[in-house]
C-alpha cells in the first residue's frame, strides 16, 4: 500500500484526527464544497433513498450529510464522530436524531440495526480499511447498503495534499493523512461481505477552479469518489 510521506509537498504540522477536527470545526462548513461530497450523493442511483427507515452517519462532522438525509425523508440518522468540536455543530444543525462521541471503527451502535451506513470524507484518516468495513457490515442490516464518498487517492498523490485547516494563529495543520487506493477499498469491502454496487468519480472543474483559482492546474483530476456497498439479505 503506498504511503502518503511519498508523496506529501506540503510537511505540515500534523495533529490527531479529533484534536484536528477539534480546531477545524469552527471554519469547517467554509471550506469544504459541496461538490466534493453532497454532488456525488445527488447523482447516484442507488439506494432507494425514501426506503431508509434508519441511517448511521458514522464520521458525522457538522451534520451536513445527516442534513442532506433527512432533505431525502430519512427518518432516523444515528451520528458518531471523534470530534467534540464537530458535534457540537452538530447538535446545533439537529438533523441527528442521536449523537455520539465515537470511532468509526468501533461505534458501540446496534448490531444489524440500520438500512443505511454513510461516511463522507473519512478514510484518509484511517491506517486500515478493515475495521471500519467489518464495523458498517456488522451495523448494517440484511439487505442494507454502506455508501462511502473518498478523498480520491489519485488527488492526494498528484496534489501531495494532506486533509489540513488553517488555525486561527494562520498555521497550515495537518491532520493525519493516509492514501488508500480504490483496490484497497475494493479488498477490504469485499473480505467484509460487501457487494460493490454503484461507483462514481468527481474531478476538479469549473466550479472547484473557481473557489480555488490555484488549481487550474488540477482541472481533470479525480478529487473524490463514492462507493455504494451492498449487504445480502
Amino acid at each position: 500500500m503506498p504511503n502518503f510521506a511519498d508523496f506529501d509537498t506540503r510537511h505540515y504540522r500534523t495533529v490527531d484526527v479529533a484534536s484536528g477536527y477539534d480546531g477545524w470545526s469552527s471554519t469547517y462548513e467554509d471550506c469544504v464544497l459541496d461538490a466534493m461530497d453532497l454532488a456525488l450523493l445527488d447523482g447516484l442511483t442507488r439506494p432507494d433513498w425514501s426506503g431508509v427507515a434508519r441511517a448511521a452517519d458514522l464520521g458525522c462532522g457538522t451534520g451536513r450529510t445527516g442534513a442532506w438525509l433527512r432533505a431525502r425523508g430519512v427518518p432516523h440518522v444515528d451520528g458518531v464522530d471523534l470530534s467534540e468540536g464537530m458535534l457540537g455543530l452538530a447538535r446545533q444543525r439537529g438533523a441527528h436524531t442521536t449523537l455520539a462521541r465515537g470511532d468509526v471503527r468501533d461505534t458501540g451502535l446496534p448490531g444489524g440495526g440500520y438500512d443505511l451506513v454513510i461516511s463522507s470524507l473519512i478514510d484518509e484518516h484511517l491506517p486500515d480499511l478493515a475495521p471500519y468495513y467489518a464495523e458498517a457490515w456488522r451495523i448494517a442490516a440484511p439487505g442494507g447498503a454502506l455508501v462511502l464518498v473518498a478523498y480520491h487517492p489519485q488527488f492526494v498523490m498528484v496534489s501531495g495534499m494532506p486533509t489540513h485547516f488553517t488555525d486561527a494563529s494562520g498555521e497550515d495543520i495537518a491532520i493525519s493523512t493516509h492514501l488508500h487506493l480504490l483496490s484497497d477499498h475494493t479488498s477490504a469491502a469485499m473480505a467484509a461481505g460487501w457487494t460493490l454496487a454503484e461507483l462514481a468519480e468527481a474531478t476538479v472543474d469549473d466550479t472547484w477552479v473557481a473557489a480555488k483559482p490555484t488549481w487550474k492546474r488540477f482541472r481533470g483530476h479525480p478529487i473524490s469518489a463514492v462507493m455504494v456497498w451492498a449487504k445480502p439479505e
